[in-house]
């Protein structure tokens, strides 16, 4: 029962959060979703032959060839990666390390449920607001591309797409939640939960430059979620998106493992 309301209650925290994303993406998707026009397509892609560099640096690229390669193009470079992870940054902190930091965890602590179990009731909690987030995203997607071009959109490549895309979400939300419960003080929590991701971004910012630059793909988590490849079917987009996964789960679970050793000095 602790657990139910524990989870309730921090999934209020949630909502409030995922209701503030929820709208500044439905404004973004819908606009460039609205714009899938050959006319303006040709408007898009001139800006972007125009500032190659800076428009390849947030993952915007020129001439696609479907109603999904639109999106890929100007959705999933950016949009889709960074208000996702500030959801994931923010409520990773405030799950564990916010609570220990303020000396709350004590009252948590105190009730005859086991550390692990509080830790795995939280990891839940960001889980599915990660879930709610991504479903969302999805759903809207489907609408705006079904009641503005009907039968332009592939249902079941999006789905895959936005598979990939969840794993990622989750791989970036399982570092968070790691360094929440590595970290008492929440502003080396947020140091490691948002300066890890935040970086790997930039990394990939780089990269998608090219040159030089290119060779950043090397270090970034964000290269292993490849939407190009994922819709073109490549065994290597598929083994990324499970590489992401597998260290979403490894990285939930070390930081449960860490959580329940933790001296917590209450």
């Amino acid at each position: 029962m602790m657990n139910m309301a524990l989870y309730k209650r921090e999934m209020k925290g949630s909502i409030k959060l995922l209701i503030i994303f929820a709208a500044v993406i439905t404004l973004y998707v819908s606009v460039i979703i609205s714009m899938y026009d050959p006319e303006l397509m040709k408007t898009l892609d001139s800006f972007t032959e125009a500032m190659p560099e800076l428009m390849a640096a947030v993952g915007m690229t020129a001439n696609a060839a479907s109603l999904l390669g639109f999106m890929v193009s100007y959705l999933y470079g950016f949009i889709m990666l960074i208000f996702p992870m500030l959801f994931c940054i923010l409520r990773g902190n405030a799950l564990i390390a916010k609570y220990v930091d303020k000396g709350s965890m004590a009252l948590l602590a105190a009730a005859p449920v086991k550390r692990r179990t509080i830790a795995f009731t939280q990891m839940k909690v960001l889980v599915s607001g990660i879930l709610l987030l991504v479903f969302y995203i999805t759903i809207l997607e489907i609408i705006c591309a079904m009641s503005g071009f009907p039968g332009e959109l592939d249902v079941t490549e999006l789905l895959i797409l936005n598979g990939g895309l969840l794993c990622l979400h989750l791989l970036i939300g399982s570092i968070c939640f790691l360094s929440s419960c590595i970290f008492s003080d929440t502003k080396y929590s947020v140091a490691f939960g948002a300066g890890i991701p935040i970086f790997m971004y930039v990394l990939q910012m780089l990269a998608n430059v090219g040159g030089d630059a290119e060779k950043a793909k090397y270090f970034t988590f964000f290269t292993l979620f490849n939407p190009d490849g994922i819709i073109a079917k490549e065994s290597g987009a598929a083994a990324g998106i499970l590489i992401l996964l597998a260290g979403a789960v490894v990285f939930y679970t070390l930081g449960i493992m860490i959580f329940d050793k933790k001296d917590l000095h209450i």
